[in-house]
């Protein structure tokens, strides 16, 4: 069984989990959410703590409670503290703005490239900054590469969209002889 499994994840005080059918719902003061879990695991919740483990002994319920483990703990985190992802958009004329539930970027092609943003998610764009917060990692990481993967930095000039914290490797380019 994995090293996350075997350690109780603790619940905070202002945080309720609540595990019905399969079904995972933690509640906090930021919000909701709910998953799916197989009946591969269980999951026993006593005293402000929850305990994952491995329902039946196979191979694949035992990294399945490792891995639900880590996305009850993620789920802790996210309506407790929102997660952030903050991407730079960086060259000459390249910039993001939000209208309304959209983000419309000019990325160097001949139209403006308009993205829905998901419900669920707050997503703003200060100059050449665009930050994505939301109590879903998974959504949070999801869309922020979906962005990214709009116009990835380029190793000559650097221009595209990065994360704030990405090191892009530049290229020398050509030389004059």
């Amino acid at each position: 069984m994995s090293r996350l499994a075997k350690k109780p994840i603790e619940i905070p005080s202002n945080t309720k989990i609540a595990f019905v059918d399969g079904v995972v719902t933690v509640t906090g003061p930021l919000g909701t959410l709910t998953k799916t879990f197989k009946d591969d695991v269980a999951l026993a919740v006593s005293d402000g703590q929850v305990q994952v483990s491995a329902a039946k002994d196979t191979l694949f319920a035992k990294a399945l409670a490792g891995t639900y483990a880590s996305h009850l703990i993620n789920m802790v985190q996210g309506v407790t503290k929102p997660y952030e992802k903050k991407l730079i958009v960086e060259g000459v004329g390249f910039k993001a703005d939000v209208q309304g539930n959209k983000l419309v970027m000019a990325l160097g092609f001949s139209h403006p490239v308009n993205i829905n943003i998901p419900e669920g998610l707050k997503v703003t764009a200060e100059k050449n900054e665009i930050t994505v917060t939301g109590i879903d990692k998974e959504m949070v990481g999801e869309f922020s590469a979906s962005l990214r993967a709009r116009k990835k930095p380029e190793p000559y000039k650097g221009k595209g969209i990065r994360y704030i914290d990405e090191v892009v490797r530049r290229k020398q380019g050509k030389k004059a002889v």
